[in-house]
């Protein structure tokens, strides 16, 4: 066998067939999202805050392990950075949001 061939089977043999349903392709709108973790998780509550409105739905939730949030963090990093240098700086918003007092425990917030 050509070692050539072989480098393209192995390209090929490490491909990831990822699938995406009509429903999941629609994706679900966010306008919050908070953050906790533990020593082997991060948590992840994607939440829709709508005006007027005094309570919020947690929307999804993804748990993932600490590698996986550093991987995020960075992924999300370098996607801010290339739609910056595309579309122009993103506005941060200095005040926090304001949302109800019981709205959940000691979380970080993005």
């Amino acid at each position: 066998m050509d070692p050539k061939d072989d480098k393209k089977a192995n390209k090929q043999g490490n491909q990831l067939n990822i699938e995406l349903s009509e429903e999941t392709a629609e994706g679900i709108y966010s306008n919050l999202a908070m953050i906790a973790h533990s020593s082997s998780e991060f948590v992840i509550d994607f939440i829709r805050l709508m005006p007027g409105v005094p309570k919020a739905k947690v929307k999804s939730r993804i748990v993932i392990t600490p590698e996986h949030a550093k991987r995020l963090l960075k992924a999300l990093e370098e996607n801010v950075h290339k739609f910056e240098k595309t579309y122009g700086d993103i506005k941060s918003v200095e005040e926090a949001p304001k949302f109800p007092m019981n709205f959940g425990g000691t979380m970080g917030e993005a």
